[in-house]
């Protein structure tokens, strides 16, 4: 593959503190990405999020693992200008748990039973099955405190008043589903897909994939998993993706979270070269 054109290609780097104990990991794919596409032959230059919405972007392509809001509120002013924007800034404001949790239910996406709820509840309510998933609503996970496993409902609450104390207007309750947990990563319209299993891998941002244990390989299509995982990656507008599924039984399984533009720690040479191979098709079907 060979650039299309000479293009300056800007890569926006994601602010330290969106990358909760993965800030080398997250660096480490942005910039295989930034290799892969100065060895197509693109002019590439990067900076970190506080500088993007301070200066001017000449660039018609930029690349992005941005998660402020005044990053986002940037690039999607671009976009609408006629920039081409990976992810979409749209798209990663659709990863943000209630959004998130919306589309895929909307678009049938196998998910956990989930209930959006204002973190100012007085009561859960009495069909409501413990235990349960309790999640920040308004942002990505910041803190580990941000998905709290909950036992009862006085769990929920207490987790609902730490929500409501730090200015969290809602939340997202999930079912807990017993089962397998699978990592999955991939890139729309390269065929780039690769999972695992996330014990005993090591791989965690807050360690909080042990609640389901050692995983017992339960059968299931790979097939499948990616089926729904390109499925979400088209609901949500993130090309560049990753997310969590649990294996509920042989051949059944849901969608549990999923993420715009991970940090593909244990596939990053293939992630980083297969980004840099959509963003490369991108710019040839669209310029």
């Amino acid at each position: 593959m060979t650039a299309v054109k000479e293009m300056h290609i800007t890569g926006v780097s994601r602010g330290k503190e969106f990358s909760p104990n993965l800030e080398n990991n997250d660096d480490a794919i942005f910039h295989a990405v930034e290799d892969n596409l100065r060895l197509l032959g693109y002019k590439v230059s990067v900076c970190c999020e506080k500088d993007f919405v301070k200066q001017t972007c000449e660039s018609q392509v930029i690349y992005n693992m941005a998660r402020d809001t005044s990053t986002l509120k940037r690039l999607k002013e671009l976009e609408q200008e006629g920039c081409f924007v990976v992810n979409s800034a749209f798209g990663i404001e659709n990863c943000i748990r209630k959004r998130m949790t919306e589309l895929l239910l909307e678009h049938q996406i196998p998910h956990p039973v989930s209930l959006i709820i204002p973190t100012d509840l007085k009561a859960i309510p009495e069909d409501w099955k413990y235990p349960c998933w309790v999640k920040r609503g308004d942002s990505h996970a910041m803190l580990k405190q941000d998905v709290s496993y909950a036992e009862t409902e006085q769990d929920v609450l207490n987790i609902l008043g730490d929500f409501k104390s730090r200015n969290i207007p809602s939340a997202v309750l999930n079912e807990h589903l017993a089962g397998d947990l699978v990592k999955f990563y991939g890139v729309q319209g390269t065929g780039f897909f690769y999972w695992y299993y996330s014990s005993p891998s090591g791989h965690s941002k807050f360690g909080l994939e042990a609640i389901n244990g050692e995983a017992r390989g339960l059968p299931f299509e790979e097939s499948s998993l990616k089926h729904y995982a390109d499925e979400a990656s088209l609901a949500l507008g993130v090309p560049v993706y990753g997310g969590d599924c649990v294996i509920t039984s042989p051949g059944q399984m849901k969608i549990i979270d999923f993420n715009d533009w991970p940090s593909f720690s244990c596939c990053r040479a293939d992630a980083g070269l297969n980004i840099a191979k959509y963003i490369h098709q991108s710019i040839e079907a669209r310029y």
